[in-house]
């Protein structure tokens, strides 16, 4: 079985964002850092960001990232949204709230034409997000 996970990269915040999704979305979080691979240092002082980093939540969805040293090129991503469908709107409301936290949101967290819950954001990291919560049956 094959899988589809957002991968998102970051400067020098991977660990601030990813231990901020974990208070988010709950879960376990995987970290390794550019120190544990001496090869890969350019710059001593880059040893403590995140090579990899993942976040992998009780109900299955998993989240990675990492930082991008000075000696790699980066620009800050653009033209996607990581999307969280497939919650109750209780669910849906909660990770709202939560992400909201230093967020602008971009649309509100409303009752959309299809039903259920729908809002989008951009977090306090610059990722887009949109969050969809299930009508109640």
């Amino acid at each position: 079985m094959a899988n589809l996970n957002p991968y998102l990269s970051f400067r020098t915040e991977a660990r601030e964002a990813m231990e901020f999704y974990q208070s988010v979305l709950g879960g376990e979080l995987e970290v390794n850092v550019f120190g544990e691979f001496p090869d890969m240092v350019q710059d001593s002082s880059e040893k403590d960001l995140i090579m990899h980093a993942q976040l992998t939540t009780p109900d299955g969805l998993v989240l990675m990232a990492s930082d991008s040293p000075s000696g790699m090129p980066y620009e800050k991503p653009q033209g996607f949204s990581v999307s969280l469908s497939g919650n109750s709107e209780e669910r849906a409301q909660t990770v709202w709230d939560r992400l909201a936290d230093g967020a602008t949101i971009t649309m509100p967290l409303d009752v959309p034409p299809w039903g259920g819950t729908f809002g989008m954001l951009v977090d306090r990291f610059g990722v887009p997000w949109m969050i969809h919560g299930d009508p109640e049956e």
